[in-house]
């Protein structure tokens, strides 16, 4: 197989350029390929305003930038995300994404952080199997997990999503394009569209992938307002998305309350769990047991703040302090925990 490699530029700064690599170029030799490189790098910058194209060529994949896989199970297959806040030096490669091959289709489960991540994912993909992608699955908004869905999209996946997420993902669409490259470089994020899902579900839905299903399960609140679960069926492999983080500090960006209720009645135990940030786990138990001790630390915290009767200011660093002592096990402890304590105090301030 080769890809086709455009390489794009800022339009308002020709020097800022990158290679994007475009899945509908994709030939199975050089020569199907470069038929359809002039069309189809036309047809995508069209779509990207704000770039410019500066020539295009075709490589095999072979020579294309691929995400390292770890395989899990049979058929199922775990990129692991840096286990850190964004940065340059990780290009937003923080999340953990999953694939899970069937019979007939391969699945993506959350498609990365970027343009450019998603576009090394592609690549892993099609060194694993030529099956066509079909869904593509993002566990909640966050765009550490989403960026690269537009990728999987012009490979001919469809986006999948709990029904909340178009409209938390409007709610912040333009702060994160504007956020994310000055946290992760330009480079990285250059042509990332954050793309709405083409289906939405509200409900418990099965996903036939041919030898194995997948079920996708919406959770109300807690970590965001568009969280679901995925498990696959052959492996009985779960993918938690970031219901569940390990060595990168949890953050609340949904409901303090809905989460500690998720972890207290979790979904039933599984063969192996993927969190969203942290290494795979042979039990929910087991990947969940520091998130919930440092949820349940910053509860306790907030309550007695506002049982002594202080005020925001006051109470963010008290909190602060008084889960200090859950540090070590933390990457970005310090920044995350100050934003937990003044969502959760504004979440338990009424109670």
């Amino acid at each position: 197989m080769h890809l086709l490699i455009l390489t794009a530029c800022l339009a308002a700064s020709p020097g800022d350029c990158a290679p994007r690599l475009l899945p509908q170029g994709a030939g199975g030799n050089a020569a199907a390929c470069q038929a359809r490189g002039d069309s189809v790098s036309a047809e995508w910058l069209a779509g990207h305003p704000g770039l410019t194209g500066k020539g295009w060529t075709c490589a095999p994949l072979d020579q294309a930038p691929a995400l390292e896989l770890t395989e899990l199970a049979q058929g199922v297959h775990v990129h692991h995300g840096a286990d850190g806040p964004l940065s340059p030096e990780n290009r937003g490669r923080i999340a953990n994404l999953g694939v899970v091959v069937g019979d007939q289709r391969v699945a993506v489960i959350d498609p990365g952080g970027s343009r450019e991540e998603g576009e090394a994912l592609f690549a892993a993909i099609r060194r694993l199997t030529d099956l066509p992608i079909g869904p593509v699955i993002l566990t909640h908004m966050h765009p550490d997990h989403i960026a690269g869905a537009e990728v999987m999209a012009e490979a001919g996946g469809e986006i999948i999503a709990d029904a909340r997420l178009p409209d938390a993902l409007a709610a912040r669409r333009e702060t994160w394009l504007e956020s994310i490259p000055a946290q992760i470089g330009a480079q990285p994020w250059l042509g990332t569209a954050l793309v709405a899902p083409a289906r939405v579900i509200a409900a418990e839905t099965t996903l036939d992938l041919g030898g194995t299903t997948l079920t996708l399960t919406p959770v109300a609140t807690a970590h965001t307002d568009s969280d679901l679960t995925v498990r696959d069926a052959r492996s009985d492999t779960l993918f938690t998305g970031d219901l569940v983080f390990r060595r990168l500090t949890p953050v609340v960006d949904g409901s303090l309350k809905g989460w500690l209720a998720w972890l207290a009645a979790p979904p039933p135990e599984a063969a192996r769990v993927v969190p969203g940030h942290g290494p795979v786990a042979a039990t929910l138990a087991e990947a969940a047991a520091d998130e919930t001790a440092y949820l349940g630390a910053l509860r306790d915290a907030v309550r007695a703040a506002l049982d002594a009767g202080q005020g925001l200011s006051a109470a963010v660093p008290a909190v602060a302090a008084a889960l200090a002592p859950l540090a070590p096990a933390w990457a970005d402890f310090d920044a995350t925990t100050a934003r937990n304590a003044a969502a959760a105090y504004a979440e338990m301030e009424w109670d």
